[in-house]
């Protein structure tokens, strides 16, 4: 099972070192020479100016990276509040998620808001204690926060030994009997208890300066359990759209997981577009890796993906045998009317915008036909920052958001426990 191809996410509250920590996990694994830094403005997969300016991720984006033998994607997400529906779409086509916690912060309101959404969303997760070198941090206390405000299942995975095997076997029933009787417990059985999410492993480390980062990927290389390559050609075929983007030409990207089978170059996709059946033919399968892409002439089950040929997909579609997602949770609450500028063509305009709207779901465009003008519906005052420089840098207008009625300031987010 050497070759798996797997798909990982990662996430946390801003500020928790997550940048930090995709750049030491591409460093290590030898993806990339240099190190870069948040300050500096040279990190791998902040590519956009705006993260680069305000330090904080905005896009998600996808770093490929091997180590001994597993290829991972790594899909860094938006950490803000803001943008939390990117990295809502983003859940939905992870094998698993890497948490990442401040140990100089601890739990904060925003990663409870996290693992919820990774426990609505079933993915097995693995938690990262970042920042332990810095002044007052203990491994003990952190450990017993995460099992109080987050899951008693949260094991340190660092240690070893009889109280490491106890407590694993405290996590399954099954486990317990085979350990009591044998007083082992395979990596195949572990394998199965993070992945049904009935333990958590714990790694502590600093990002910063590249401690715990090696340990973690050891650990993900030897508990993660993914597709083996090239196995899949006789399946039908599925994949996930998770985002819509452009790149520096304009093209349209269709960024998708496949879950089933394989896309080849220059098939033809059939898929519903607004109740009508649409025949798109792929025109180009790109991987990404920060702001480079290789193309290649087929993407199998596993592989993230972005695809140009398509027009009308959406973030959350199912295509082929796949079936589409739900909705997000988390909903805009910022009503704001756009204020054009003289001479500016309203209708040219909505459609500028109807194009941001499908590379941004948390942004909602509403055409008020009774007062001839466009209304967009944010997340938050970040948000609204981010969409004023979009337009500008695209369109070249200029537009001050006024806004109206504000319907809640406060993000609904109702998960069952």
């Amino acid at each position: 099972n050497r070759n798996r191809h797997i798909c990982t996410g990662l996430m946390a509250h801003v500020d928790s070192g997550k940048t930090t920590l995709s750049e030491a996990l591409l460093y290590t694994s030898g993806t990339i020479r240099k190190l870069g830094k948040v300050d500096t403005k040279d990190a791998f997969l902040d590519t956009d100016a705006r993260e680069r300016d305000r330090g904080i991720t905005i896009f998600s984006k996808q770093a490929e990276l091997t180590w001994q033998g597993m290829e991972l994607t790594l899909l860094d997400t938006p950490g803000h509040v803001d943008f939390s529906a990117e990295m809502e779409r983003v859940l939905q086509v992870l094998d698993y998620a890497v948490l990442l916690i401040s140990g100089a912060d601890g739990v904060q309101g925003h990663t409870r808001t996290l693992w919820n959404l990774l426990a609505r969303y079933q993915v097995p997760t693995f938690i990262f204690i970042n920042k332990m070198d810095q002044d007052g941090t203990n491994r003990q206390d952190r450990l017993a926060e995460l099992k109080r405000k987050l899951s008693g299942e949260c094991v340190d995975f660092t240690e070893a030994g009889e109280e490491f095997l106890e407590e694993l076997s405290m996590c399954d029933e099954t486990v317990m009997e085979s350990y009591l009787e044998n007083g082992k417990i395979t990596t195949g059985q572990i394998q199965t208890l993070i992945r049904e999410r009935k333990v958590f492993p714990c790694y502590f480390g600093s990002a910063l300066k590249l401690e715990g980062v090696q340990e973690l990927l050891d650990g993900l290389e030897k508990y993660m359990d993914g597709p083996v390559s090239g196995t899949h050609a006789e399946e039908a075929f599925g994949a996930k759209v998770y985002k819509i983007s452009r790149d520096s030409q304009g093209s349209r990207l269709t960024h998708m997981k496949i879950t089933n089978g394989v896309l080849k170059v220059k098939e033809i996709l059939e898929y519903m577009a607004e109740e009508e059946p649409l025949q798109e033919k792929v025109n180009q399968i790109r991987i990404y890796s920060g702001d480079k892409y290789e193309m290649v002439q087929e993407a199998e089950k596993g592989c993230i993906c972005a695809v140009t040929g398509l027009t009308r997909t959406y973030p959350g579609q199912g295509l082929g045998m796949q079936q589409s997602s739900s909705a997000p949770i988390l909903e805009p609450v910022l009503n704001y009317r756009v204020e054009l500028p003289e001479g500016c063509d309203v209708h040219r305009m909505l459609q500028n915008f109807r194009q941001l709207e499908e590379e941004d779901p948390m942004l909602r465009v509403v055409w008020n036909e009774e007062a001839g003008e466009i209304q967009v519906q944010l997340m938050g005052e970040v948000q609204t920052e981010i969409l004023q420089s979009l337009v500008k840098e695209r369109f070249d207008v200029d537009i001050p958001l006024e806004a109206g009625i504000c319907l809640q300031r406060t993000i609904k987010i109702q998960l069952k426990e």
